[in-house]
């Protein structure tokens, strides 16, 4: 306990402590020396060189300048966890590769762009060629017989006949032609007809034989293997799995993002899934392929962005 010094009568009240002065710690972190200064000295410095100064705001409005454009890129070019960046491939889902152009209120600006188109496909997992081979063959069937096969021959009957089998058969293919047209299919047809452009477009036994470098190159001291040939369309390859993800995603993106999307739960939760899968897959085809004509060729068409696979996703 210190010693207390009694004060003078007159000053009973008031009692003085003697106590030691704390001496303040000694700080063990480095200095750190920012590089922000006081107002005061940057009015001085105003006020000592004001053509100095205006330069150098001037070289840091600049700098500033600069840095929003390379954030902005950066943005850009990390694309989004869902849509990634769209492409005119992706695009072209929306009509299963029927139309030959974008629509004017696109989401690239409104323009319309050329975009890829897969005539060969029609609805009810028919293709160009089989529906005119049950055309031709259903004609040859039905036309009348002629003169030299029948055992009548009356030219003006056989010239009615041959003319209303003409106007039927028509018809007939008009109606046939109406039916398997994917612009009147419904989202679940146009699903089955975006799954069968997707292994056309993405199959190995496609892109083994139109890229360059498909395969990753072998490691050192490594031969490249001779590969078994293929006795099917490839349909189980992580590229084609990836490709058939990212139509279903768009096309219940598009769903979502309609008036009343947000209330829609059961196929938010769908979507999550959905992008979670892509991005396994994803990451893992980037493991396996990374630097092969197959990745490039994938993640170029589609549109992926780094934003699709690498960090947590969130919706």
């Amino acid at each position: 306990m210190p010693p207390r010094i009694p004060a003078p009568q007159g000053l009973r009240s008031l009692a003085l402590c003697i106590r030691p002065t704390p001496t303040p710690t000694p700080s063990l972190l480095p200095l750190v020396q920012t590089a922000n200064i006081s107002m005061k000295e940057k009015k001085r410095r105003m006020k000592q060189d004001p053509y100095g100064w205006a330069q150098a705001q001037q070289r840091k409005n600049a700098h500033l300048k600069r840095r929003e454009e390379i954030d902005a890129e950066r943005k850009t070019a990390y694309g989004d966890p869902v849509h990634g960046v769209t492409t005119p491939f992706v695009e072209s889902f929306d009509t299963a590769g029927q139309e030959a152009f974008s629509p004017e209120n696109s989401e690239t600006g409104g323009e319309q762009h050329p975009l890829p188109t897969s005539p060969h496909i029609r609805n009810y997992l028919l293709s160009k060629e089989e529906l005119d081979k049950a055309i031709e063959h259903s004609r040859r069937v039905t036309t009348p017989l002629t003169s030299a096969e029948s055992a009548t021959a009356d030219p003006t009957t056989e010239e009615a006949e041959l003319e209303e089998h003409t106007r039927k058969h028509a018809k007939a293919v008009e109606a046939l032609q109406r039916i398997t047209d994917l612009r009147n299919a419904g989202a679940k047809d146009r699903k089955h007809a975006n799954i069968r452009r997707c292994i056309e477009t993405f199959g190995r036994h496609v892109t083994d034989h139109t890229l360059e470098n498909a395969a990753p190159p072998p490691g050192p001291g490594q031969e490249p293997q001779p590969k078994p040939v293929r006795a099917g369309p490839d349909t189980g390859s992580s590229e084609v799995q990836i490709a058939i993800l990212t139509a279903k995603i768009r096309s219940l993106a598009l769903a979502l993002e309609g008036p009343k999307g947000h209330k829609d739960k059961n196929n938010k939760r769908s979507l999550r899934r959905l992008c979670h899968k892509r991005q396994r897959l994803l990451r893992y085809l980037e493991r396996k392929e990374r630097g092969s004509g197959r990745w490039q060729y994938l993640v170029q068409t589609l549109g992926l962005t780094p934003a699709t696979y690498k960090d947590q996703i969130s919706i």
